[in-house]
């Protein structure tokens, strides 16, 4: 029987198995934590605004998060997805998120509730 990487690791096999599960289907382990992926287009140079994106959704939604993925692509591409609830998309909405709008819209997804603080200020 091979080892898997995380068993080598020294990760229990339980816990291996749900990060493996995880990476296979992204959104679709039970109680996993969700994964937002934002898709630039690199013949734009827009990798920079993608990183400042991930990290700022990092920053406030930090734990809550599974991961933050970023995704090369071409052809004007840029949006950003919560499991597969795309929430930003260049074309349909008009241009690109200001920080307090994109924040918004995945708090809505993550946890309606959520205070944002002086983001959901007038």
């Amino acid at each position: 029987m091979e080892e898997t990487p995380e068993a080598a690791a020294g990760a229990p096999p339980a816990e291996a198995d749900a990060r493996s599960a995880a990476v296979r289907a992204p959104g679709a382990v039970p109680g996993a934590k969700p994964r937002i992926t934002i898709t630039y287009c690199t013949r734009c140079n827009w990798l920079l605004r993608a990183a400042w994106m991930a990290q700022e959704l990092l920053s406030t939604f930090g734990e809550d998060l599974g991961e933050v993925a970023l995704v090369p692509a071409s052809g004007g591409a840029f949006s950003i997805t919560v499991g597969a609830e795309t929430v930003w998309e260049r074309v349909r909405d008009g241009g690109f998120p200001d920080v307090k709008a994109l924040k918004q819209r995945v708090r809505d997804r993550l946890d309606p509730s959520r205070d944002l603080g002086h983001i959901d200020r007038p």
